[in-house]
């Protein structure tokens, strides 16, 4: 089965963008060839720029605070296991406890010189070639250990960061169960009477060659399939698909 998800408000779509890069950046620091590294170099820069711009780390404290406060008020609740209860709580208090210890996330990064010409080579196009910056190609043709170890002291600043917005992804995610549903003639929609959902989360059979358009607001969930032409240009189907949904909401 085939994962989409949509995001309900602009809070989750931010954190799960940077879940995206955050993910792109482990896979192409891992590469042997040094040309793995420079995708993970510029989506380090990509990161950082994201921190640059907003309060990306207030925001995942005042998740975690939320999500902490949501879990208090299960322990009362009948069928709530309190071992389980207390294992997650912790785990929000030692993530928010070492994201609120760091300074300003990355400075690491501004405070050298070098990454500081590099970033702002990165950002023309063609600017981090052997002609404008011959040091990055020395860099580059170093040994891969060599490599990794510098990438590991620049991604380290970002890990805190990178715990809590995992930790409050994880969270939202499990806070619901998935239904098996059927979108009639590749349509389906959900009246929602006023209830208002974070995270939609779509699953569908690869074999089916369809994805999922969706939309959502406190009145309806809105769900239509579709399947790309020989130019790649989506278009509805019109036929019954199968698939499973969970509605997120913490």
């Amino acid at each position: 089965m085939i994962l989409y998800e949509y995001p309900c408000n602009e809070r989750v779509r931010a954190l799960l963008r940077v879940e995206h890069l955050f993910n792109r950046l482990f896979f192409f620091a891992e590469g042997s060839d040094a040309r793995y590294q420079q995708v993970a170099v510029a989506t380090l820069f990509d990161v950082l720029d994201i921190c640059d711009r907003t309060d990306l780390k207030g925001s995942i404290l005042q998740d975690l605070e939320r999500q902490r406060a949501t879990l208090n008020a299960l322990r009362q609740h009948p069928g709530v296991d309190p071992d389980t209860l207390d294992t997650l709580l912790n785990e929000i208090q030692a993530s928010s406890a070492e994201l609120s210890s760091q300074g300003r996330v990355g400075q690491v990064l501004r405070d050298n010189e070098w990454l500081a010409s590099l970033r702002g080579r990165i950002s023309v196009p063609g600017g981090s070639s052997q002609v404008d910056m011959p040091s990055y190609f020395s860099w580059q043709i170093k040994p891969y250990e060599a490599r990794m170890s510098d990438l590991r002291q620049w991604i380290s600043p970002f890990l805190s960061l990178y715990k809590g917005l995992s930790l409050n992804l994880r969270l939202l995610r499990e806070s619901s169960d998935v239904a098996n549903l059927e979108a009639r003639q590749g349509a389906y929609q959900e009246m929602l009477s006023g209830k208002t959902f974070q995270l939609l989360r779509v699953w569908v059979d690869p074999e089916l060659a369809v994805f999922p358009e969706m939309s959502a607001n406190k009145y309806v969930i809105w769900i239509r399939f579709a399947s790309q032409d020989s130019d790649l240009k989506p278009q509805p189907v019109t036929r019954d698909i199968p698939f499973k949904l969970s509605r997120c909401n913490v």
